[in-house]
């Protein structure tokens, strides 16, 4: 399943630990995977709906905005990622993780285009966005 290789593409990069989903919206594949592989993982959204129903399905999830985030919330994060962020997120995505100093994981919609300066991988036929610190 792709989204699910998205997760093992973010664990064979980072040796564990904490990390964000900066926009989790309501799909949970990538985050579960995750936990699943023994990862700390936070699920950040503006919407408080999808903070909640990341709650249930056992996520650890807060609501915070990316263009003015509660620092405290990322503290220890060992990267970012985001799965399928609109355009207009994206540099504010960025930005947080060089304020944190890790790097960001990008799976974009299939003719997004991403911003300079960020790194396409192909990993098993997904095309993922990198940018490392």
């Amino acid at each position: 399943m792709p989204l699910k290789d998205f997760a093992d593409f973010i664990a064979s990069r980072v040796p564990g630990g904490k990390v964000v989903e900066i926009g989790i919206g309501f799909q949970f594949k990538v985050a579960l995977r995750l936990k699943e592989l023994g990862f700390d993982v936070l699920a950040v959204d503006w919407n408080e709906k999808s903070v909640e129903a990341a709650r249930k399905a056992g996520i650890n999830a807060f609501r915070d905005d990316v263009f003015n985030p509660e620092l405290g919330l990322y503290k220890g994060a060992k990267a970012v990622y985001s799965v399928r962020p609109t355009p207009e997120i994206v540099g504010a995505i960025l930005d947080l993780g060089n304020v944190l100093g890790v790097p960001v994981f990008i799976l974009p919609l299939s003719g997004d285009t991403m911003p300079k300066g960020m790194k396409l991988v192909n990993f098993r036929g997904l095309a993922i966005y990198v940018k490392n610190i």
